[in-house]
């Protein structure tokens, strides 16, 4: 008898999950906007987002997070890579959901929505409708629609022209390029990276609205837009409250203190290759190789992927793809003569690169001058090699 009893227990359970969006709320109800702080790792790093509903009335406390994805999806890194990864709305108990948060010492701040009854409701079953298998995939774009900006579009969807977005929330308008900076350290192997492979197209400064991909400007926002006559969000409250993660490396594994070594390596063996009268060919096949690798790796991103943020990368002048043939060519001991021009021609280029930044072409990584140094260093040298007879090659 206790076994039938408790495998009808489950049914009911289970029965009344699948029937949650057929549930109405009661007048006891709230919504409200979650937004938690950074996290250490770079998926982290720009905070998060997520929607809370909780009815003390009918034993309901979830989150729904656009911010989930699936590793068991088929050909999950091509996706990933490509930019064809769905992103998919996940709904949780709020304790399993702020669990994660504490043990990773993240804060976490809650804004509760001034909504009515009737508005609560719309909101939730547009949530539950969401949350069917059918329609929880999105396709997520980094930049305009991931977990924050998914907030807005929601809310945008239920509320239509009665919510107003408030463009003076901010007083100061930054590039998509600095909002990731002010998450992302610039002299860190993420910053780093970041700015090698997205393109000119984020040195555009964001309006208003496209700062609201991140969570901490969504958070903003709540607080200054309005539903009708009044504002839609109350000032935030602490949920977690954890100091802000430093995501600076430690220097002596920062971007300028290994290429800072790097240059510094180069440029004396560059000089005893000038004093031998000989060239370290293994060497220039290095840097030729890497360089061609990392400007194919850009051609792919700008063309052959869906990411919007990696078009129009002007890094492929100093990391030009062409370079990754030429290495094999370079290393040869007797190369053909136009490996003087080629070089010449990368200079040409090299030089280019930092008069495009200064111009306002493309906004580089700072600590690209130092690869660039050590590039012209080289590049003239291999030029002027060309140009002596006696030297070996």
């Amino acid at each position: 008898m206790q076994l039938r009893n408790i495998i009808f227990v489950l049914f009911l359970a289970i029965s009344m999950l699948g029937q949650a969006q057929n549930v109405e709320l009661s007048p006891l109800s709230e919504i409200s906007v979650i937004t938690a702080g950074s996290g250490n790792e770079l998926y982290s790093s720009f905070g998060h987002s997520a929607l809370r509903v909780k009815d003390p009335t009918l034993g309901i406390d979830a989150v729904y997070n656009y911010g989930m994805f699936d590793f068991t999806t088929p050909n999950f890194y091509t996706k990933f890579t490509q930019g064809k990864l769905d992103y998919t709305l996940a709904r949780q108990r709020y304790p399993y959901f702020l669990m994660g948060y504490k043990e990773e010492k993240r804060w976490v701040k809650e804004q509760k929505l001034d909504l009515t009854l009737s508005q609560r409701k719309a909101l939730f079953q547009f949530l539950e409708t969401n949350y069917l298998p059918e329609n929880r995939d999105y396709k997520y774009d980094f930049f305009y629609n991931n977990c924050a900006t998914k907030i807005w579009d929601v809310l945008k969807e239920v509320y239509g022209d009665d919510l107003v977005l408030d463009e003076n929330y901010i007083s100061k308008r930054y590039t998509h390029r600095q909002l990731i900076h002010q998450n992302v350290p610039t002299n860190s192997w993420s910053g780093f990276g970041i700015d090698l492979a997205l393109g000119s197209v984020i040195d555009r400064t964001a309006t208003p609205k496209e700062h609201m991909f991140l969570p901490s400007y969504i958070m903003k926002q709540m607080g200054k837009a309005q539903l009708g006559s009044k504002p839609i969000a109350s000032a935030e409250s602490n949920i977690l409250n954890f100091d802000h993660v430093d995501n600076h490396p430690p220097f002596l594994l920062s971007p300028v203190f290994i290429l800072g070594v790097l240059l510094i390596w180069i440029l004396i063996l560059t000089y005893l290759d000038f004093k031998s009268n000989v060239r370290r060919r293994w060497l220039d096949f290095l840097l030729l190789f890497a360089t061609g690798f990392a400007g194919v790796v850009m051609i792919f991103l700008w063309f052959f992927t869906d990411h919007t943020a990696t078009a129009g990368n002007l890094n492929i002048l100093w990391a030009f793809p062409l370079n990754l043939i030429v290495a094999f060519i370079a290393v040869q001991k007797k190369g053909p003569n136009w490996v003087a021009r080629y070089a010449l021609f990368l200079l040409v280029l090299l030089v280019l690169t930092p008069v495009l930044w200064l111009f306002g072409f493309q906004v580089f990584s700072p600590v690209l001058i130092l690869v660039w140094l050590a590039l012209g260093v080289r590049y003239f040298f291999l030029f002027w090699s060309y140009q002596t007879p006696k030297l070996q090659r």
